[in-house]
């Protein structure tokens, strides 16, 4: 007998055969007569049976969930892309508010002030990169930063870029294979001493199709590079542009890319005010000067402001619409689908909490917190803190040559004291040897760091 599950609109068979019979059809079988016979599934799932109440299937959800291992019962020192930060908690009442509670962007015909919100997102994230234009955001930083390429291509006319120092393998590869299609992409070294991105070789690998140089900082390793108006002059000498890579949490005391030259600046949305949702919580953003050659390559929404009939009164919408796939479809620029809307707004919400000053005390306690970790590390013995040289922010590479465990040693070891250890990068980077990924956040206390220090000094001993 047919099970009516209360979960699955439609279950009932009743409901079911009228449907079947409304659309023509004896049975649901008939509906996938195109898939061949052979390439059907003639048993069935081996699923356990259904839980057919709220209670036994909130149980059971509950029960899986308390597997898993959280920064409310650990400390965590881990980063690398997904960051532990204070989530105020009026971004989590604005965050649930029925007006805003969709991934959709909306139309104007529907809108309770989603549009005007995300408006403001997009003055407030222009504000603190020094850009006049910011897009309705991509799922996350690596689609911002592969479509920041796709952009500078199409603006250019050429098919080349290159990624210039270090750049996670998880995005880089993302941005490859979504831009593959536009671009071919080469990937310069960087200064394995100080971890930036190493001129010499960026420059060896520009060419007169060059279309944009693609650098983060504070990049993969945590370290800001110093060196951007270098960077811009190399742009310059092939006519490519500087597409920008940068931390949106940094710029509370670090100077925007945009004052360096960069033409085009992305980053990740998941720093201002969103959860880390298992990795979940990422949107990308985009932002430019405005200036036509910008505008019209974005792919993405963007929203602006105008006056209405009444006098004083302002609306808020789309720009430039026409250029969207939704109005060129297979001939747009690039796909636009669902979005990360909501995360923008809350984004907002957050800068427009933390303001100026709350930015630059935010960016200067984690400098802080860094710098110090970074000490009591190298302290311990056969602990190399920070193996590279330049300036860090937020995240430092630890090496564990000088002793007898691996990183995946040290971080199991960590585990059984409630800590979670830092990102271990000696497969992706092995020429670091035996590193680690450490990331430290306004969430970590000068207790955690110490408990850490204790903890590695007892692992290591």
């Amino acid at each position: 007998m047919a099970t009516t599950h209360p979960y699955i609109p439609n279950a009932s068979p009743r409901v079911r055969k009228q449907m079947l019979r409304q659309i023509g059809v004896e049975s649901i079988d008939e509906l996938f007569s195109d898939i061949p016979d052979e390439m059907r599934l003639k048993n069935a799932l081996d699923l356990p049976e259904p839980l057919l109440s709220e209670y036994a299937l909130s149980r059971h959800v509950n029960r899986i969930m308390s597997k898993n291992t959280t920064c409310s019962e650990y400390t965590r020192f881990l980063g690398a892309g997904c960051y532990n930060h204070y989530v105020p908690a009026v971004c989590d009442e604005i965050a649930g508010r029925g007006e805003f509670l969709t991934a959709y962007t909306g139309d104007t015909y529907e809108d309770h002030g989603r549009w005007q919100a995300l408006f403001e997102y997009a003055s407030l994230v222009g504000e603190l990169v020094s850009m006049d234009v910011v897009s309705v955001p991509t799922y996350d930083f690596a689609q911002a930063a592969a479509t920041s390429l796709c952009m500078a291509a199409r603006i250019t006319g050429r098919k080349h870029a290159v990624i210039a120092g270090a750049v996670s393998r998880e995005r880089r590869g993302i941005i490859e294979g979504y831009s593959r299609p536009t671009m071919n992409l080469d990937v310069s070294a960087y200064n394995p001493l100080s971890g930036e991105a190493d001129r010499r070789s960026l420059e060896s690998l520009l060419t007169a199709d060059t279309a944009a140089v693609y650098v983060e900082t504070p990049n993969y390793f945590g370290v800001i590079d110093k060196a951007l108006n270098e960077i811009r002059e190399i742009c310059d000498s092939c006519g490519a542009l500087l597409v920008v890579g940068q931390d949106p949490i940094c710029l509370g005391l670090f100077r925007p890319a945009a004052s360096f030259g960069a033409d085009i600046v992305c980053g990740d949305l998941q720093v201002l005010g969103n959860h880390m949702n298992y990795g979940g919580g990422l949107s990308g953003f985009i932002a430019t000067r405005d200036e036509p050659r910008y505008v019209m390559q974005y792919p993405s929404r963007l929203v602006g402001i105008t006056p209405t009939l009444e006098e004083g009164e302002f609306g808020f919408g789309e720009v430039a619409f026409s250029r969207t796939s939704f109005i060129e479809r297979e001939h747009g620029r690039e796909y636009v689908g669902t979005g990360t809307s909501l995360l923008a707004i809350i984004s907002g919400v957050y800068l427009a909490l933390m303001g100026p000053q709350g930015m630059r005390q935010l960016a200067l306690g984690i400098m802080q917190r860094t710098a110090y970790a970074a000490r009591r590390l190298n302290s311990i013995p056969g602990v190399r803190s920070p193996a590279l040289s330049g300036a860090s922010f937020r995240e430092i590479v630890v090496n564990f040559d000088g002793t007898s465990k691996s990183v995946k040693q040290v971080n199991e070891a960590l585990l059984e004291r409630r800590i979670i250890g830092g990102k271990d990068i000696s497969e992706e980077f092995c020429e670091l040897g035996q590193s680690a990924l450490y990331c430290i956040t306004e969430m970590h206390t000068k207790q955690d760091i110490d408990a850490l220090v204790d903890a590695l000094t007892e692992v290591l001993s």
